[in-house]
This record gives structure tokens, sequence and C-alpha cells, in this order.
């Protein structure tokens, strides 16, 4: 006879989960005890800290749109959790985490690791249950699981130890079989609408989110048609290839000043599968119509207003207006668009072929970009290494690109590589980092190491928080407890169990690459040193040069001398 534990992991493999990431302990020991009986059909990745173990499972349901499973024990395990679970729900992400709890009888006593997990993770989950009897166990995860998809969101299920030992007679039937996201009816009225606003617009401009992740061909097929000019928001880079003739690159802070003088210029702004939300560098409302495509309807009409909301799956849709009489525009705005990006890509030209030492950051990532294989996967940590992948990484069609986008949590890169290295096995995974990022969780390079997964892992060593840096600068603030003490990532790697390489120019780091690509049975870490500079903005606006002169002023005031500037060129190609 099964017990809970057992019922449990078949409902898991039912949905087609065929691995956990976590830890083991005495709360969740039960649960881990039912995946070890079935560890032919699930493997148990175990990492050195729980928050990699969730941001794992988020990064691998963001390139997979598959459920990912994590687990840990309650109390301080769980709450190592949260931001990685944070990660999942502000990216949209499937997740089931699975926590342990204190035995039944001894709930709401203050035991030892006692905590109150339900109340913590609420905001977190759109499905949070405490498990109270073996009888609903099966039932209740094959729900969670339901929901995790429906919502695309976190489920959490809290259980007591003792539970899922506990012996169960009857077999419950998971749903999988027969579960299917319903997508809403194209409204063709809506769609003539649309069709009719486009067909008007002299100046129109595309901004595509993530919504567009199945349906790329599609949002290519109608700028190529129509004669758009078009942005892609950062997480959804590469959804169309970043070489594409009409595209803008990025808008924002890490876009390009193309795609800024774009948006200020536009007289309608089409937003499919997009919550942007840097509302100023989309049009003044008022100045430019909006035609908003969105699979989720809560963020129609939420940051700018919509001319014409449409709630549908972005594919689908445009694929109708695509069928319902659109017209080219005469393709005048869209070449006066590809002539600001030919001039924005020839100042990126100019970076790729820096001489400074340290190395220049534009340098590295142009190397990765000539050299990695054309399905590469790449992972993405939050602060410079995202400020320079953004310009200087572009994304081909057969390669993925994963960041944390909207909890922006530093650390996300090596547990994602680890995510994508278990998931793909046969493509290379390149993880990049700053030296401040991967401090938080490197512990776990020992986890890619312990599975023999060959992914690259890039740490940009300019022994400082460099993004950071440039915050305080830009809010007129002078820069403060943001150096860091050196290390030799290159040495931890090899205790860790993998390789390590230290670079300090571009032959040595073309070398070091080059190796890298030939490992298959490690992880490899090269520890780059590079100059400490960020990009400035795409368009450099008034609050930023205003911060910026108040920075200058107040460090000629203390220190009595001119603080280091980019070059007077950027500066000026970048304001003016």
């Amino acid at each position: 006879m099964k017990n809970g534990a057992d019922r449990l992991v078949d409902v898991l493999t039912a949905w087609g989960v065929d691995h956990v990431y976590g830890l083991p302990g005495d709360s969740i020991d039960t649960t881990v005890d039912g995946i070890r009986r079935q560890s032919d059909k699930v493997k148990f990745i175990q990492v050195r800290h729980e928050e990699v173990g969730a941001l794992a499972a988020a990064a691998e349901a963001k390139l997979t749109d598959k459920l990912a499973v994590c687990l840990s024990i309650g109390g301080p395990g769980a709450i190592h959790m949260l931001n990685g679970l944070y990660d999942a729900k502000m990216d949209h992400a499937p997740v089931l985490a699975l926590l342990g709890q204190v035995e039944s009888n001894l709930l709401n006593t203050g035991f030892f690791q006692e905590v109150n997990t339900p109340q913590l993770f609420e905001d977190v989950a759109v499905y949070n249950r405490s498990i109270t009897s073996v009888d609903h166990l099966a039932e209740t995860v094959d729900e969670a699981i339901r929901t995790a998809y429906e919502k695309n969101g976190v489920a959490v299920l809290t259980i007591p130890d003792d539970i899922p030992q506990q012996k169960l007679a009857t077999a419950f039937k998971p749903t999988a079989g027969s579960f299917k996201l319903q997508k809403p009816v194209v409204p063709q009225d809506e769609v003539e609408e649309a069709v009719d606003l486009l067909n008007r617009a002299k100046k129109p401009v595309a901004l595509f989110g993530t919504g567009i992740k199945h349906s790329g061909e599609i949002m290519q097929r109608f700028v190529e048609t129509y004669k758009i000019p078009f942005i892609q928001t950062l997480p959804a880079k590469g959804l169309i290839p970043d070489d594409h003739l009409n595209s803008l690159g990025q808008v924002g802070k890490l876009g390009t000043k193309a795609a800024y003088q774009t948006m200020k210029s536009a007289d309608l702004v089409l937003m499919v599968g997009t919550n942007y939300p840097y509302t100023a560098y989309l049009p003044k409302p008022g100045r430019a119509k909006s035609i908003q495509i969105n699979l989720e309807p809560s963020h129609l009409n939420k940051r700018f207003p919509a001319d014409i909301a449409i709630h549908g799956d972005a594919g689908e849709v445009v694929e109708a207006i695509l069928n319902s009489g659109l017209e080219p525009t005469d393709g005048s705005f869209l070449a006066n668009c590809q002539k600001h990006m030919d001039t924005w890509n020839s100042w990126v030209e100019e970076k790729r072929e820096l001489k400074s030492l340290p190395l220049a950051p534009e340098v590295l990532f142009d190397q990765i970009y000539k050299t990695a294989p054309k399905d590469a996967v790449y992972a993405i940590d939050v602060g410079t290494a995202t400020s320079w992948s953004a310009r200087y990484l572009p994304v081909g069609p057969k390669q993925q690109y994963t960041i944390s986008s909207w909890l922006g949590t530093m650390g996300c890169a090596l547990p994602a590589a680890i995510a994508a290295s278990q998931v793909y096995p046969d493509r290379q995974v390149i993880s990049i980092n700053g030296d401040g990022a991967f401090a938080m969780v490197m512990e776990d390079f020992a986890t890619a190491a312990k599975y023999k997964m060959p992914l690259i892992n890039i740490v940009l060593n300019n022994r400082k928080l460099a993004f950071i840096q440039y915050e305080q600068q830009s809010a007129g603030q002078l820069n403060y407890a943001i150096d860091l003490e050196d290390m030799d990532y290159a040495k931890f790697a090899e205790a860790a169990g993998g390789i390590g390489y230290t670079v300090t120019n571009k032959q040595e780091f073309d070398m070091a690459l080059k190796k890298a690509y030939k490992v298959k049975d490690r992880p490899v870490l090269i520890n780059a040193y590079v100059a400490d500079d960020a990009p400035l903005p795409g368009q450099i606006v008034a609050d930023e040069a205003k911060g910026y002169t108040k920075f200058g002023t107040q460090y000629l005031s203390k220190k009595h001398r001119i603080p280091k500037l980019p070059p007077i060129k950027d500066i000026i190609r970048h304001f003016f």
C-alpha cells in the first residue's frame, strides 16, 4: 500500500515533472523519502541554499513555460525560498513550492522551527494551502499545479511531516491528461477597429513583450508587412531576432536612443503582450493613440490609456489583424527610424573595438556574441551585466535570454544557468554576473560541479557595485558603500570542483572562452577583470542630467577635483 508521499510523487510525474530542486531536512524528509523511492522518475537536485532552488525553479518555468518544483524544510528553509518565489510571481512563472512543517500534533505550540508559512506566503502565492489529512494530499497537489498553470504563478503547499508517511488505500487520478488552458475568442469587431486605426496612422511603432513568446514569427511577418519599426522589452529580447532590420532594440535607461526618439515622435503605439512599467519613455498621453493586446486583461489600460484594448492571445489577434484589410504604411517613418538606428549601431560598433585595460565590458560581450553557439542559453544577472547585455549581446532566433525582469534580484544568473543546464543538457549555457551578484549565490557553483553541468559562468569583476555607483550618481548622490573586496573567483571555482580562469585583457578572455567551450563534464568560471564603467542611458533625460550635475558639484566641493567622467563625445551623443 502506498503512502501519501508516494501519491504526491505520482501526481508530479503525471504532470511531467521529472526533477525537483531543494534541500532535505527534518520537516520535509518524509516527502523527500517518497522522491527517493521513485528516483528513477524524479531526480532530486540538491542545492546548497534554498533561495537558489527557488530561483532555479523560477528560471526553468520562464524558459520552458512548464511547471517547475522546489522544496525545503519549514521555518528557515522556507523563508530562504521567498526571494526566488517572488521572482516567479512577478515574472508570471508557474512554480510549485513544497514546504515542510512540524508534525500535526505540534502545530501551534511554538515548536522548534515552527513558522506560520501559510500566512508568510500568502502574498507570493496564487494557491496557498496547508495539508491537514493524507486523504486529500494528492488531490490538493493536483489542484495546486493546475492553478499555477491557470494563473501563471506560485502554488505553495505546507505539509506537516507526519502526513506524507501515512498509508492511503485509494488512488487519485491526476487531471493532467485532460487539462487545457482556454484562450479567449478573438473579437473581430475590435480587430476591425484596430485595423482602421493602424491604417490611419502615419508614425506607428510596436512595443512587444513576453506575451509574443510563442508568436514571434507572426509578429515578424506583421512588422514586415505593415512596414513598422518595433521595440522589444528587455524580458522579450530576442523573441524577434535582435538584428532584424525593423528592430530599435529596447527603450528606457538600458535602451537605445533610436527607440527613445521613435517613442516620442510616434502617433500610434501598438503594445502587444507587455505591461511595460516605465511610462516616462512612452509618448505623453494624448499625443499618440494606443492599441493594446494582452492575454492578461488586468494589464490592459493599466499604465497607458488604450484607445482599443483587446483581450486575447497575441498571435491569434495579430494574425486576425493581418487578415482583416491591413494596409502597409508608406515606409517613410520606418526609414527615418532605421537611420537613427544606423547611427546608434555605429556608436555601438566603435565601443566593440575598445583597447582599454582593464578589459572593456563592451569587448567582452562582443566576443561572447561572436562565438556563442546558435542555440546558446544566456542567463543574465541584475546590474551592469543586464546593461551591457541589452546593447552588446544580440540574441538570435534559436537562442534564449533570461533575466529577473520584474523583481530584479541580484544572484539570479547562476541558478538560472543550473536550471537551463538541467532542461537543455545539449545546449551551451552561459551565465554572466557581476562580482557583487555572483557572491550572493556562489556556493551553488558547487551544485553545477556536482551534477557535471558544463555551463560557463562569467564574473564581471570590477570590485565594485558598478550599477549602484551610477544609480547614486544619477540621483545626485556621492558614492558610498559600493566598493567590494577582491576575491580570486577562479581559485574558488577550482576548489568547488570546476575549472577557473582569470583574465585581464581581450586575448586572455578569447583564449579562456575557447577552452571553456570544449569542456563537457564540469562548469567553467571565467574571472574577468573589467573596467567599472556603466553604459550611459540611451537618451539622458533632464532629471538624470540634473542628478549628474548635482553629483559632480558635490564631488568637486568635497574632493577638490573633477570626478571621472565618460568621454565628452559620449555625453554629447546621449544628451543632445
